[in-house]
């Protein structure tokens, strides 16, 4: 089963989400957001969790984590910036599918304040 790594900068609201999850999936959308972003490289998360989350809430996360290959094959890569800025766009939606094809646990890699 071949698998693709993701990460995801978040503040400390969703990761408590996360941690109550078993640490096995992310929490439904609110209804302001449609999509859940995450994205491709540690880079970009680590700018976003340092940049924009902790200005929002005082500590911003990176986290990491395997998703099924095949589940991902059928949503495009989007480029939302420069040529390492690069995310999925998964609808609110599809988070419940997106969740049960994650591989192993998610985890936190760095944290920022």
């Amino acid at each position: 089963m071949e698998t693709v790594t993701l990460w995801r900068p978040t503040g400390p609201e969703e990761l408590a989400l996360v941690e109550a999850s078993g640490w096995r999936g992310w929490p439904p959308r609110l209804p302001d957001q449609p999509i859940f972003y995450p994205v491709l490289n540690e880079d970009y998360a680590t700018r976003i969790a340092r940049d924009w989350n902790v200005r929002a809430s005082g500590i911003g996360y990176v986290t990491r984590f395997e998703i099924k290959k095949a589940f991902l094959d059928s949503y495009e890569v989007q480029q939302a910036g420069g040529q390492t800025i690069l995310e999925y766009w998964i609808p609110a939606e599809d988070l419940d599918d997106f969740n049960a094809h994650i591989v192993g646990l998610i985890e936190v890699v760095a944290t920022y304040q």
